[in-house]
């Protein structure tokens, strides 16, 4: 059981950073891949039907966290309060842009909400950065270290390496050449495969730093079990979205 509930835990987390990086990747860069707010519009078009349903990744994982393990998660939550508090104010900004920035047509409204997509995008990856610096360094450094800043820059390049590499698999015209010329010429899908290894590796490199096999509850089961059998219905879900809307961005969105 042990084994099943880490597995979980762990296919939870990189799911997360692998579909959730390409839409935060994608807002980091949204002022490079878009030069005017149509521009900018269709890079948004590119990931929106999917940014709902890579946030449910994480809520599945801190709802694993706190269902299968003993006291780590509220250890975990302690020592990250910053990091975390952060990162929902980001989360929040980031998706009020989303949300709001087609409800009125004037230029400035759309291109002050443009702003709040990209600051809240590069807040949340921020604050991955941190956190993962923070669990990685912990018993490097001393308390109050600045060194977690070297797990941010590396996280601000990994997701936003990652969201161009998506961009590219899903615009045309001037905001692909613009994602082209930094992804790489390597071959669009073999670009995205290495920034999505890139991206799987930081939850698990983070998890085999946690004492996560000592923490698992003896009362787990249930929430594992319960988990495995719904999982492969999140999945199905999200590669059915995900093929839905395979092809390339042409037009805007609802958003």
């Amino acid at each position: 059981m042990d084994i099943l509930a880490i597995g979980l835990l762990a296919v939870a987390a990189v799911g997360y950073f692998v579909l959730a990086g390409t839409d935060l990747g994608a807002g980091m860069a949204l002022f490079f891949l878009g030069r005017d707010a149509r521009e900018r519009r269709l890079v948004i078009a590119a990931f929106a039907p999917f940014f709902l349903g890579n946030e449910i990744w994480l809520i599945l994982t801190a709802g694993l966290l706190i269902g299968l393990l003993n006291g780590l998660e509220e250890a975990l939550f302690g020592a990250l309060y910053e990091s975390i508090a952060v990162l929902l104010v980001g989360w929040v900004v980031r998706d009020a842009g989303l949300w709001l920035r087609g409800r009125l047509g004037a230029p400035l409204w759309q291109l002050f909400w443009d702003g709040a997509i990209t600051a809240g995008s590069w807040t949340v990856t921020g604050a991955w950065g941190w956190a993962v610096g923070t669990v990685l360094l912990y018993r490097l450094d001393p308390p109050g270290s600045l060194f977690p800043l070297i797990g941010v820059a590396a996280t601000w390049v990994l997701f936003g390496l990652h969201g161009l590499a998506f961009a590219v698999l899903r615009l045309r015209g001037a905001p692909y050449e613009r994602a082209r010329t930094v992804a790489g010429p390597s071959g669009e899908r073999v670009t995205f495969a290495l920034t999505s290894i890139g991206m799987a590796v930081i939850p698990l490199v983070v998890g085999a730093r946690l004492p996560l096999r000592e923490s698992v509850t003896e009362s787990a089961s249930f929430v594992a079990v319960t988990t495995a059998v719904l999982l492969p219905v999140l999945v199905a879900a999200q590669a059915w979205v995900w093929w839905l809307f395979r092809h390339r961005v042409t037009a805007p969105t609802y958003l």
